[in-house]
């Protein structure tokens, strides 16, 4: 019976995502099978930190400056938070924020390990609500990071557990959890501020799609910024993607740059 699943996961995972990406979905799938090569975030670390070169360009495309207040929503295992903490030279304020214990913690480790000493001083790690964090503070943050809970595929694809209880229905519920940390982040971001809207899923659902929804409710108070980039070239909509099989293997990532403006 389990065997049974596993292959039913598995088969309608490889339907839906084909469905998608017609012709292109067996080079993709494969590609993402296939392990990623992380490259060495930074020589400024304390100690080595690997992060895959994609997340580095959406991570870099969020325009933090030194003396910025920054918001991490999603924060953990923290590869990103090391990405802006670099740019902020431990002069501003950088919140990094993840709502598991342990995903909390490990982030900690990440950060007290490979950070300097004299980068760190400005970092608080939080275990809040992202779906709610527009409530609490509003008009706060000059940058806000945005790095989503996805469907995460190429995990999937390698995590045979995974693959097995996979359905349609995860990325459904996954992009309205999506759009409410979305929403919290506009009301977290000052007027002026940015946002950086990431997944690492090759699902439209979860990515455009959410943004589309935030134009149909909230639609005078942003703007896209268009980013330069190596993007997929048959990438159409908001925002960037790179996917494995165009990109020497790195992502899937998508990410896309917000300016609030009213």
């Amino acid at each position: 019976m389990g065997r049974k699943k596993e292959k039913d996961g598995a088969k309608l995972f490889d339907q839906y995502y084909r469905a998608i990406y017609s012709d292109r979905w067996e080079n993709l799938k494969q590609s993402m099978l296939r392990e990623s090569q992380p490259v060495l975030l930074s020589e400024e670390l304390s100690e080595p930190y690997y992060l895959d070169k994609a997340s580095i360009t959406a991570a870099t495309a969020l325009p933090v400056k030194e003396g910025d207040n920054v918001l991490d929503m999603c924060a953990a295992p923290g590869g990103k938070t090391l990405c802006i903490a670099l740019r902020l030279k431990g002069t501003g304020s950088l919140v990094s924020n993840d709502r598991s214990p342990a995903r909390r913690q490990r982030l900690k480790r990440v950060i007290e390990t490979c950070l300097p000493e004299e980068y760190r001083g400005n970092i608080t790690v939080s275990g809040h609500d992202s779906t709610k964090w527009g409530l609490y503070e509003k008009d706060r943050y000059d940058c806000v990071l945005l790095d989503a809970p996805c469907s995460s595929e190429r995990h999937v694809l390698q995590d045979e557990s995974e693959l097995a209880k996979w359905s349609a229905n995860r990325p459904r519920i996954l992009a309205l959890t999506q759009f409410a940390m979305l929403a919290a982040a506009l009301d977290a971001v000052k007027v002026g501020g940015y946002i950086l809207y990431s997944t690492c899923s090759i699902n439209p659902e979860e990515d455009g799609r959410v943004i589309d929804k935030l134009f149909r409710k909230r639609n005078d108070r942003f703007e896209i910024i268009k980013l330069e980039s190596d993007t997929d070239p048959s990438y159409e909509g908001y925002g960037n993607i790179i996917l494995p099989d165009s990109s020497n293997g790195s992502g899937p990532l998508y990410y896309c740059l917000i300016r609030r403006i009213k």
